[in-house]
């Protein structure tokens, strides 16, 4: 199978942050004013008696065929995280309407689910496009995930095959883990430890509070916390999603070898610098022709920072926030690409090797 060629979108960093570890942070502390919380809460029920929560934002004209928007969060995110915030502020007020998924133990979803997120729980996502689809049944849907958020719904969309869930039309994925082993090998460089340390302390904080939520679950006495992720993907995450073992996780949940049964459109977007989850591996895997990958070359991870709006500068782009207006076009004009031939030289520096 040959995967299809892939594209690139134009994006140039602000030259004071075209870094990528400091695109990354910024994406996240960039100080910003934050609308007032007024979205409805609608608890889904999974299968297991666990539950996750959509926070649901409209328009004020919303009716029945209101377009929807799924948002899935990454890894230690939740319906607060900075991109899912700013992505349904931005939604609502182009006419869609806005659902911020909390998965499980998440945000608003802490105390209601004994399981923790990994990213075989396809099911989930599943569970709450069908909700959307019952509360609004002409409501056409998207889907977009962030990072692990992504990597469950490529997985969902690969396991869905041509089956359609609820009113589910089109999905995009931006910098999600493709290759588990890849990225577990990349938190044990030098670089990567720091981002390794990060999600540690942000995932055992979970833990341990559902482990005081839910005694039953709870070992006799809660140990230290661990230095790797991969310690409580060992400890915790393989042994309550019924894995033997990390490595047995990681093979099974990992989406690069699911990519060339997807028959849904997908699009992945992706930053070749990326500092938390390595791109390469996107690559390694044949893809189906649902699959579409989109490159830029800077961006770092989740940030995508550009010049417009940033210190007076004339900058190219629409938003400061590039990643946010290009997810607003993709849902306005999915068809409608930057050509390979439009920016030669990028396109060139973005040729990955195998």
């Amino acid at each position: 199978m040959t995967n299809r060629p892939a594209e690139v979108w134009k994006f140039r960093p602000h030259p004071l942050l075209a870094n990528s570890h400091l695109q990354t942070l910024m994406g996240i502390y960039w100080p910003r004013k934050v609308a007032p919380y007024t979205a409805k809460q609608r608890k889904v029920l999974l299968d297991d008696g666990d539950f996750i929560v959509l926070h649901e934002d409209s328009p004020v004209d919303a009716d029945e065929t209101t377009p929807s928007v799924l948002l899935v969060h990454g890894l230690a995110g939740s319906y607060q995280s900075t991109y899912m915030t700013r992505m349904a502020e931005k939604l609502v007020a182009q006419g869609y309407r806005a659902f911020r998924a909390d998965m499980r133990g998440c945000g608003a979803g802490e105390g209601l689910a004994k399981s923790p997120v990994h990213c075989g729980l396809y099911s989930d996502i599943a569970s709450a496009v069908r909700e959307i689809g019952e509360l609004y049944s002409e409501s056409p849907v998207s889907l977009v995930g962030f990072s692990l958020g992504g990597t469950i719904v490529l997985n969902m969309l690969a396991e869905a095959g041509e089956m359609r869930i609820g009113n589910l039309e089109k999905s995009l994925v931006v910098c999600p883990p493709i290759d588990l082993f890849s990225c577990e090998r990349h938190f044990c460089t030098l670089l990567g430890r720091r981002y390794d340390k990060f999600f540690v302390k942000q995932i055992w904080n979970q833990v341990v509070n559902r482990w005081q939520r839910f005694p039953d679950i709870s070992p006799q006495a809660i140990p230290k916390r661990p230095r790797k992720l991969r310690d409580i993907d060992e400890i915790v995450i393989a042994p309550s999603g019924g894995f033997t073992s990390a490595a047995h996780y990681y093979r099974e949940t990992q989406p690069g070898p699911k990519l060339a049964a997807i028959r849904q459109p997908v699009t992945i977007v992706f930053s070749k610098d990326d500092p938390v989850v390595p791109c390469g591996p996107l690559f390694d895997y044949p893809h189906s022709e649902s699959v579409e990958t989109i490159l830029t070359t800077h961006g770092g991870h989740l940030a995508f920072l550009g010049v417009r709006k940033f210190m007076g500068a004339n900058g190219i782009d629409q938003d400061f926030r590039w990643l946010d207006w290009r997810i607003l076009e993709w849902l306005e004009h999915p068809h409608e690409r930057q050509s390979m031939q439009d920016l030669p030289e990028e396109a060139e520096e973005l040729r990955l090797s195998r």
